[in-house]
């Protein structure tokens, strides 16, 4: 049973930090592409960051870069996200994905987390 597993979420004020992180288990982890998406309150969910298998390969909405990074750990079977300089337009549940056979996540991975809470006080 493939399982991804979010941590690290909570509430944290503007300017602040958090780093989340997406255990996973039941799959052969460093075969997968991993990304980290976010659905905010009425909105759709959408891409924030991805990591190819190797970890050589990696992209972020355009708009968060040098916020956020993606570094993964295969002998940990975990990926990250590191969010720098959050602002309350980052509240959101952020979301870790799976895919294999892509370099980049798309919007219909293989597998989803059930998400973690970020929000983030003005």
């Amino acid at each position: 049973q493939v399982q991804l597993e979010e941590s690290g979420g909570g509430l944290v004020q503007a300017g602040g930090s958090l780093r989340l992180s997406c255990l996973a288990s039941g799959l052969p982890f460093s075969s997968y592409a991993m990304g980290w998406f976010r659905q905010a309150p009425g909105q759709e969910r959408e891409f924030v960051a991805a990591i190819s298998w190797s970890g050589h390969s990696t992209y972020n909405l355009d708009s968060l870069k040098g916020r956020f990074t993606m570094p993964r750990d295969n002998a940990k079977n975990t990926v990250y996200l590191q969010m720098n300089s959050l602002k309350p337009e980052d509240t959101a549940v952020y979301y870790c994905a799976a895919q294999k056979h892509v370099v980049v996540v798309s919007t219909t991975p293989d597998y989803w987390g059930q998400g973690t809470q970020v929000t983030v006080s003005s």
